[in-house]
């Protein structure tokens, strides 16, 4: 069988957990979570309309290509200005559906003009709060890069940034990684490992809006790995499959900013990616089916209960998540 993009994902995320020194699977835990968390799995993910737009099939593809290309900003999110009840996630989401609901979708050549600006009024955003202005201006730059790649690729079409995809995900992959900021790679150790967090999510979020129908069917939908984040390697590590070590995990509960593309970093993302796909093959060896993008959404959720958010999950300073 071919290697394919996904394959190579999860090698290099395996080789990481392997070789790593500040963070550690704790295998042996497996099969009792896989168990825990396969009993959460009642039914399939929604698309969550509360904070996310849905109109007809052009413009929900045009909102999802639109929001991904800014799902990041974690590690400014305790910064940000949230909105009542939302979480820094939801406020970036909230924000841009009330955009489109009262003027419709940003063209692309207004997205290639975008400024921080443009971006703090959109978000509701002070750009004179600093870490937030770092935020807004790679907003505008992730916006430019969207924008100029449309027009240059696409003819200024949403639609058809994802029909160049020919209905596969890595395919969209490819073609979303002209952007610079969706190149999500980390060197570790003398290799690339890649992740492309916000470029596999943009394929599942079409799939979850778009009932895996028309631009939001691909072939490959059950190969995507996690959405390598903060949010669920956290989670796991409040359930005792990911250990950090004493110095790591110290750092992180005093609220210090990991570095991002660090082996500290990269290692918390990839042994919780290889996690996922442990507790995966767990479930499938007892007869659960359950493809590693459902485990994240699951484990994604779990993150929002105030025990998890009750603790520092670690922040970095990135444009990939």
């Amino acid at each position: 069988m071919a290697d394919t993009l996904f394959d190579r994902i999860r090698a290099r995320c395996r080789d990481v957990a392997v070789e790593a020194s500040s963070v550690r699977v704790a295998c042996e835990k497996i099969p009792a979570y896989a168990r825990e968390i396969g009993d959460l799995i009642i039914e399939p993910p929604a698309y969550d309309e509360s904070i996310h737009f849905r109109g007809t099939e052009d413009e929900t593809v045009a909102y999802l290509v639109t929001l991904d290309s800014v799902n990041f900003g974690s590690g400014y999110f305790p910064h940000l200005a949230k909105r009542p009840g939302l979480s820094g996630y939801g406020t970036i989401a909230a924000s841009l559906t009330e955009r489109f609901r009262t003027e419709g979708p940003i063209p692309a050549a207004r997205l290639a003009g975008a400024t921080p600006d443009d971006c703090a009024r959109i978000f509701g955003q002070d750009l004179a709060v600093p870490p937030l202005a770092e935020l807004m201006a790679l907003f505008a730059q992730a916006w430019n890069d969207l924008g100029r790649d449309l027009l240059n690729h696409c003819r200024g079409s949403f639609t058809g940034l994802i029909d160049a995809a020919d209905g596969l995900a890595a395919q969209l992959i490819d073609e979303l990684c002209r952007q610079p900021l969706f190149r999500d790679v980390n060197a570790y150790r003398g290799h690339d490992v890649p992740f492309y967090k916000r470029a596999q999510i943009l394929a599942s979020d079409l799939a979850l809006a778009l009932g895996e129908q028309g631009r939001g069917k691909f072939g490959d939908l059950g190969s995507l790995t996690i959405f390598a984040d903060n949010v669920v390697p956290h989670v796991l590590r409040a359930d005792g499959i990911l250990v950090y070590e004493p110095r790591l995990a110290r750092s992180i509960e005093r609220g210090d900013l990991v570095p991002a593309g660090s082996d500290e970093e990269t290692e918390i993302r990839a042994c919780a990616l290889h996690a996922v796909e442990l507790l995966a093959a767990s479930l499938r060896s007892s007869g659960c089916e359950v493809a590693p993008r459902i485990l994240d959404i699951a484990l994604w959720e779990r993150g929002r209960g105030v025990a998890y958010k009750a603790t520092p999950r670690h922040r970095t300073r990135t444009p990939f998540y």
